[in-house]
């Protein structure tokens, strides 16, 4: 097929999960600090942009589809902000919920160049509060109702607001719905998403979530691996990334490598968001899985060679499809 690009602009996603604030802080390092052995961070620019769950819907925006938001941030600061610059970016925000005393998750990267110098996270990781769940469920369920949504795509950050409750109140209803629903996971929830439609781990959560050995460049690992993977999650297509090695397709336990492009890259930052979101809006323009697999390979080495979390940029996924 041809990049199905008009029928993803005609597309709705619904992103479910941790929402975050990347912020950006750059500059130079000319000095040692006299008051200790440091390095001097001369500051000369700085930026914030919206990260997490966050992320991926700005990726949907970005390939032309509708994104709208549903997640819990902290009633302070830092959560204002991040609902005024969701709404500025245009996505629906009717689900996003403040709970007081939660701490909105804001990563400050400290970058001289291109380089990483140090990060600095400000986060609550405690579950949600039931209230907040509860608002949330009621939120999504309303939204539901009144938007065309074509892919439910969850993306947990183990920030707190997914668990297994959530997790199979989604499913549920993308299942009576008949959405798609596809998931980024961590760890913590790894085995909470039995039935959905598309199951993306990195080859670290592989490895951790179903405590097997495997091996990235051998085929018979990866393909055992996946098999029990689709198996025990009651899923149909996984798709595991392998950072350089590309990634591993597993459809109804056939499994495919797609191998990886070389890229100069630069930042690996957000690139399992692009990934997400790209294999998302294809599925539900009607893509094959392999169609869906090669154009998130793409996607994801695009943007790792940029600095900072950056989003997918269509025109050029569609000229190297």
């Amino acid at each position: 097929m041809t990049f199905p690009k008009d029928q993803i602009s005609k597309l709705s996603a619904l992103v479910v999960g941790d929402v975050m604030i990347d912020a950006y802080l750059w500059g130079d390092v000319h000095r040692q600090s006299p008051e200790a052995p440091v390095p001097v961070f001369n500051k000369t620019g700085k930026d914030s942009r919206i990260g997490g769950a966050g992320n991926v819907a700005r990726n949907v925006i970005a390939m032309g589809a509708k994104a709208h938001l549903a997640s819990v941030i902290g009633n302070d600061i830092s959560g204002k902000y991040l609902e005024q610059i969701l709404g500025e970016k245009g996505m629906g925000t009717s689900a996003i919920i403040t709970e007081n005393g939660r701490t909105t998750t804001v990563k400050t990267r400290i970058i001289k160049g291109t380089d990483h110098m140090l990060r600095i996270d400000e986060e609550t990781t405690d579950p949600i509060t039931d209230n907040a769940k509860s608002e949330l469920k009621q939120a999504i369920i309303e939204l539901l109702d009144k938007e065309e949504i074509d892919v439910i795509i969850v993306e947990d950050y183990d920030k707190g607001v997914m668990d297994e409750e959530l997790a199979n109140f989604l499913i549920e209803q993308a299942t009576s719905r008949e959405i798609a629903i596809t998931v980024d996971p961590k760890l913590k929830n790894f085995n909470a998403y039995k039935g959905v439609t598309l199951f993306k781990p990195n080859l670290k959560e592989l490895i951790e979530g179903l405590n097997a050995d495997v091996y990235p460049r051998s085929e018979s690992s990866l393909q055992a691996a996946t098999e029990a993977l689709n198996i025990a999650l009651e899923t149909q297509i996984s798709l595991t990334t392998l950072g350089g090695d590309g990634m591993w397709l597993n459809v109804d336990g056939e499994g495919t490598h797609i191998n990886g492009i070389e890229r100069n890259v630069v930042d690996v930052s957000g690139a399992g968001d692009t990934v997400i979101a790209v294999a998302s809006l294809m599925l539900a323009a009607g893509a094959s899985p392999e169609e869906m697999a090669k154009a998130a390979n793409i996607a994801g080495g695009q943007v790792c060679e940029k600095s900072g979390v950056v989003v997918v940029d269509i025109d050029e996924l569609a000229s190297e499809f």
